[in-house]
């Protein structure tokens, strides 16, 4: 790549570029509203991982037209990492190892096995429990919370070996996953008693209960566990209630998050740090101008100072939106404040350039940040490549790419995502994801779901199984989303029967359906039986006029067989309670 410096300044450049607008910032006074429980939704994490790649690499797939994407543009924060999300790599750790992680997969993954022969089968083979295998099996496992804990209590009885507090904040973060909240509970209590009667309950291990609550924005019950600090003896001070207000923002409980901030200001004093949880969560979480420029000038209002994470929260905010002139608005005003900028403002900077299709500008920007000894990163380098490949500018953005290889610089996995999102033939993308293997930048959940939703879209109904086959087979288990994906996928492709195979396998599990695979699930099952009753009504009127001489009966599959309760619409009733649909006797 050609390194391009211009006489102009890159906001010169780019003030010129656009059009001035001024932004008439409304400030709204806080409305203090009682905390209130939102409803239950799962919320999928996104984890990233990088790799040390070669210095050559060149896409040797062909690029045709591009599709959009519905993906955060920029921010790329870091998911609740309570415990280890595929980031292990078993090549290199020791053979042995990988054997006893594999003999334990395969028991667990076994078709057809429930808790009991799980843990008949654990009993049987000669694996010996660590540390290491404990976290290592939970974080492939972590989708199944029965079979996880089965596991887990069978290495907790192997001579020679205890849980430590890593692997009970393991299995209390799957469980929270999974909405197991009153045994994630026990596990906390036994950690309390512990075996040698001392207490192995940390703060981090009530932090983990209040993510996993947030996450299910269950706000009441995170700020109860926040209480229990003092029930097990640990201080309280403005550390954990940040911590609080950053749980709550991070799963979008902002509003919440902002109520407790002034609701206790006589007792965790207002500061710069507490102003910009609550700052980020509507910037990069919620993506609210309006609400960001309330914070914004509200801590003008009580002179509580901006810092750079306060720059860089609105910058960001402001560059989502696509707000450039605001946008370079407040970088200038950074430098007039003497305020230095650090990596995340120049990434959203370069983020907004590119996206208003200024990649000379934003170009310019990088050689400025490594002049002022700010190092990119791989994010840096994806907020050029994601938007040129949604330009359709694939050429460009595999120029990017080389470069970023070519000074050692680690893509992420949301740099390959850039790049499948614009693949139009099958054989591009399975060329690619070898790729990313060979490379040791292995796919995530959303890496797999992206490409469920492809395929089905193409109506490739055996790529879509060959893809789902292989999540299990790299370890990755399939979650709701994964399931809610498939499931709508094979609907809308006119697999229904199959469809509703996955979302009774979907509920066995334990995963709570969306209420919009539900109805639509349901509507099927109500004309399904609908269409069953007048063929029989057809039927009995032809043997009593003679039109019929023989009636033959079908024979029912072994699935029609178990679900043919549910072929009764007349005779029955549903009710809802719950979230779930019950028969009324």
């Amino acid at each position: 790549m050609i390194r391009i410096r211009s006489n102009l300044s890159v906001f010169s450049i780019a003030l010129l570029r656009i059009r001035h607008n001024a932004i008439t910032v409304n400030h709204c006074d806080i409305v203090h509203k009682p905390l209130m429980n939102a409803s239950f939704n799962a919320f999928n994490s996104s984890n990233y991982y990088t790799f040390f790649a070669p210095p050559k690499f060149s896409f040797s797939v062909r690029f045709f037209s591009a599709e959009s994407s519905s993906d955060d543009d920029y921010n790329e924060d870091d998911g609740d990492d309570d415990h280890d999300k595929n980031s292990s790599q078993l090549h290199l750790r020791d053979d042995g190892f990988v054997k006893d992680v594999k003999t334990i997969l395969d028991i667990i993954h076994k078709p057809g096995s429930g808790p009991y022969e799980i843990k008949q089968k654990l009993e049987d083979c000669n694996v010996k429990a660590s540390s290491e295998l404990v976290v290592e099996v939970l974080s492939r496992v972590r989708n199944d919370w029965e079979a996880a804990f089965t596991f887990f209590l069978w290495a907790g009885k192997q001579p020679g070996y205890d849980h430590s507090v890593r692997e009970y904040h393991s299995m209390i973060s799957v469980l929270g996953k999974m909405r197991r909240f009153d045994t994630a509970w026990a596990l906390v209590e036994e950690m309390r008693r512990g075996k040698t009667g001392e207490s192995i309950v940390t703060p981090q291990t009530l932090l983990i209960m209040i993510r996993k609550y947030c996450a299910v924005h269950d706000v009441g019950r995170a700020i109860n566990t926040f209480y229990a600090f003092k029930r097990f003896n640990f201080q309280v001070g403005l550390y954990e209630f940040q911590g609080l207000l950053s749980a709550l923002c991070r799963y979008k409980n902002v509003q919440d998050a902002e109520h407790l901030l002034f609701c206790n200001k006589n007792v965790f004093p207002l500061d710069t740090k507490s102003f910009n949880i609550i700052l980020n969560g509507w910037c990069n979480l919620i993506v609210s101008a309006r609400n960001a420029e309330r914070i914004w000038e509200e801590m003008s209002k009580r002179r509580i100072q901006h810092d750079v994470v306060s720059y860089a929260s609105i910058i960001s905010c402001y560059s989502k939106s696509s707000k450039l002139y605001r946008v370079l608005q407040l970088f200038e005003q950074m430098k007039k404040r003497n305020i230095t900028p650090d990596r995340k403002v120049y990434n959203a900077v370069i983020f907004s350039l590119a996206k208003n299709r200024m990649v000379k500008e934003a170009v310019n920007l990088i050689i400025k940040m490594e002049d002022n000894n700010v190092t990119p990163d791989a994010i840096t380098y994806n907020s050029l490549i994601k938007p040129l490949c949604k330009a359709r500018k694939i050429d460009e953005a595999k120029e990017i790419f080389n470069v970023m290889l070519e000074r050692g610089i680690s893509p992420s996995i949301r740099t390959f995502h850039a790049f499948f999102r614009i693949l139009r033939v099958k054989e591009e993308v399975f060329e690619l994801l070898d790729k990313m293997k060979e490379l040791g930048c292995n796919p995530t959940i959303e890496t797999y779901i992206m490409l469920i939703r492809k395929f089905c879209r193409w109506r490739q109904l055996d790529e879509v199984k060959r893809i789902w086959n292989a999540m299990r087979e790299d370890g990755i288990g399939h979650d709701r989303s994964s399931y809610i994906v498939l499931i709508h996928g094979l609907f809308l492709n006119c697999k229904v029967e199959e469809a509703y195979k996955y979302y009774i396998e979907m509920q066995e599990k334990g995963f709570l359906p969306e209420p919009k695979t539900e109805s639509m699930l349901q509507a099927w099952l109500s004309g399904r039986q609908v269409t069953d009753s007048q063929a029989t009504d057809l039927e009995h009127n032809q043997l009593e006029h003679g039109g019929l001489k023989k009636s033959v009966k079908p024979i029912q599959s072994k699935f029609d067989r178990e679900k043919d309760f549910l072929r009764e619409p007349e005779t029955r009733s549903v009710s809802r309670e719950g979230g779930f649909s019950f028969w009324e006797k």
